[in-house]
This record gives structure tokens, C-alpha cells and sequence, in this order.
């Protein structure tokens, strides 16, 4: 296997692609969540490069809702990468817990631990620091955990000095914690043992009581993490990613004219005169931005044109959407694909469904059927 490191053996991972991706409508009526184009490539393609590089041969995807599509276009990705794909296929949501279950055969091959993650998170993915964490207190699994701001709209984690695990408390009111589940794990394939083929959930069913009887640690997360399972967050975790490109690896930013702050183009993309991108901004294959456009901290997917004097600011523009000449769209507009919006108009907020034309503007946050 080309890109592994052999001294973590065969390690496998599952990575957890079941949901409908409600959250990200509409650009998900159009793509199932873990293809749409994080940063300019398929948001699961950023984990699986990251496992491969972790030493990972082998990864799972647990999947119920729009298998086919994800089939055809991840089998090429993962041959590149050389990892075997396989596809768990759920015929009912089985939660977070129920895939490990679905998927036993495969993960409790060997005694080697395996990695699980939820799919629409965004970090820098310390999966070399994890595996050496988890052997180093060798106990049955390992969760990461982030600092985050607002711990009370989440389950926060305890732990002690050592990492230890002492409780899970579900969106506290007063402070116990502002360290969070961050959706990736290292389990041992004795975990399996704890686990029922039926719907569960492994962070209030499983992890718990693992927790009680001193089998799970947190790692702490160093740098950006983000959930990008939903526009605003999208477009955050976006921000998040490109200052963290700056610091790994500047030389994908674009420059040029007109770029302002962190902006990664695809080399397709055409970009007229006198335009200002940036900071923040994802320009995707083949997408076109005629003269005099403002652009800033918004992600133009594949094949969308930005027709002159148009300024975009906290936008997802849809795959081949046309936005016209001199318009204005804000405070996170999200165009699904083959959206046209002609000229002049103004949109605030707006989420727009598939392959509409909008000739009026939008004043006021709503869905557009």
C-alpha cells in the first residue's frame, strides 16, 4: 500500500456518512453531504488523506442515504490514494453506534485499534498523536476532544490530569468544561463487544459506561476544529482552513491583483479585471468571475459565474448558478446548483433550491422553493 506508515500496522477506520445532510440544504437535494466541496475537494477526501497518511489501509463508510453516487466518485480517490474502500450499507439508521455493530467483521479483524469519525468535521486530524495517546494509557478507546466557546449548546466531557474520562454532561447550564466530543475516536476492537446491532448511540449509550469503568481517555486538540454541517458553520470552518493552509502550506494560496488576504482558486477558474477576492474566498473549477466583482468569505463551487460589478459576501454558490450583473447577496445566501439570479437584485440570507430563477429580490433571511 503506497502512502502508509508501517509501524502502525493495518490500521482501519469507519467513517460515519449515514445522514441526510438536512442541515446543509440545498446543497445537499444535489450531492450527498460528504462529496460537497470543502476548500475545494470533496469534504470526506480531507479525512481520508489524512488517515492514509496516519498509516490507515483500510476504511469503511457507513452508509444508508445516496450510496451510488458516493461509490462511483470515492472508489477513484481512494485507489489514488491506495487505501481499499469498503461501503457498510445500513438499511435503516443505525445511529452512531449500531455501524460499528453492522461492521464488526471487518474492524475486529485484528487487534489492531481503529479510528472512527463523523463526517463533517474539519481540524488538522492529529491521527499519528492519536494512535501514540491511545497505546500510551492502553486502554479501550480514546476520544478527541476541542476547547470551544459556548460549552452549554453542547454535551461537554470530563476528565482528570492524565486524560481519564470521568463524565459526559449533556449542554450544562452552569460551567463544568468547555472541552467537547470532537467526533473522532480511537477505539480497541474490544469495544465492539459492548455493542448491539440496532439503533445507538455510542455517546450516550456506549461511551458512558466506558467511562465509569476507567476505559476512556480525552486528547486534548490542538489547533482549528470545526463541524461544517451547516452553511454558517461552513463558511467558519472554510476561514478556519485557509489560515490554517497559510501556516502549513502557503504555496496553495493564490495571489495576484485583487487577492486580498487567504484565497485558494482552482487553476480552471477565470477571475477578470478589477476585481477584489478575499479575504477568505474558495473559487472552484471552472468557475468564472467577470470584471469589478467583491468577493469575500464565501466558497464558489464548480462551474458558478459572477457576472460584473456583483458583490458576494458570507455566500455558497451552487454548482453552474449564474448570479447576474450589479447584484448584492449576504449574511450567508446559499445557491443550490443551476440556480440563475438575474441582474440587480438583492438577496439577504436567502437558501435558494435547485435550478430556480430569482427575478425579484430578497429582503428578509427565507428558503426559496
Amino acid at each position: 500500500m503506497c502512502g502508509t506508515d508501517s509501524k502502525f500496522g493495518e490500521m482501519k477506520a469507519l467513517i460515519l456518512v449515514g445522514g441526510y445532510g438536512t442541515r446543509l440544504r440545498p446543497l445537499t437535494l444535489s450531492r450527498p453531504k460528504p462529496l460537497v466541496e470543502f476548500a475545494n475537494k470533496p469534504m470526506l477526501l480531507h479525512q481520508m488523506e489524512a488517515l492514509v497518511k496516519a498509516g490507515v489501509t483500510q476504511i469503511v463508510l457507513a452508509v444508508s442515504y445516496r450510496a451510488e453516487q458516493m461509490e462511483q466518485e470515492l472508489s477513484d480517490e481512494a485507489k489514488k490514494l491506495g487505501v481499499s474502500l469498503l461501503f457498510s450499507h445500513e438499511t435503516e439508521p443505525l445511529g452512531t453506534a449500531g455501524p460499528l455493530a453492522l461492521a464488526k467483521d471487518i474492524l475486529g479483524a485484528s487487534d489492531e485499534a481503529f479510528f472512527v469519525l463523523n463526517s463533517d468535521i474539519i481540524c488538522e486530524f492529529p491521527f499519528k498523536d492519536l494512535v501514540a495517546f491511545h497505546q500510551s494509557h492502553g486502554q479501550e478507546g480514546t476520544i478527541v476532544v476541542t476547547k470551544v466557546e459556548e460549552p452549554s449548546k453542547y454535551g461537554v466531557v470530563v476528565y482528570g490530569e492524565q486524560g481519564r474520562i470521568q463524565s459526559f454532561i449533556e449542554k450544562p447550564q452552569e460551567f463544568v468544561s468547555n472541552k467537547i466530543n470532537a467526533g473522532m475516536y480511537i477505539l480497541s476492537p474490544s469495544v465492539l463487544r459492548r455493542i448491539q446491532l440496532r439503533p445507538t448511540s455510542i455517546e450516550k449509550e456506549v461511551f458512558p459506561d466506558m467511562a465509569r469503568e476507567g476505559q476512556l481517555y480525552a486528547m486534548e486538540l490542538q489547533g482549528f476544529w470545526m463541524d461544517v454541517g451547516q452553511p454558517r458553520d461552513f463558511l467558519t470552518g472554510m476561514c478556519l482552513y485557509l489560515t490554517s493552509l497559510r501556516q502549513n502550506n502557503a504555496a496553495a494560496l493564490h495571489l495576484g491583483p485583487g487577492i486580498v488576504g487567504n484565497v485558494l482558486v482552482d487553476p480552471t477558474a477565470k477571475i477578470g479585471q478589477g476585481c477584489r477576492i478575499g479575504p477568505n474566498v474558495t473559487v472552484g473549477p471552472g468557475v468564472v468571475i467577470e470584471d469589478g466583482v467583491c468577493v469575500k468569505r464565501s466558497t464558489l463551487l464548480r462551474g458558478a459565474t459572477v457576472r460584473s460589478h456583483s458583490w458576494l459576501d458570507g455566500c455558497i454558490i451552487g454548482w453552474r448558478s449564474v448570479v447576474g450583473q450589479w447584484v448584492r447577496m449576504e449574511n450567508t445566501t446559499v445557491l443550490g446548483e443551476d440556480v440563475i439570479v438575474k441582474d440587480e437584485i438583492y438577496i439577504n440570507g436567502g437558501q435558494v433550491l435547485p435550478h430556480k430563477s430569482i427575478a425579484a429580490s430578497v429582503p428578509e433571511p427565507q428558503i426559496i422553493m
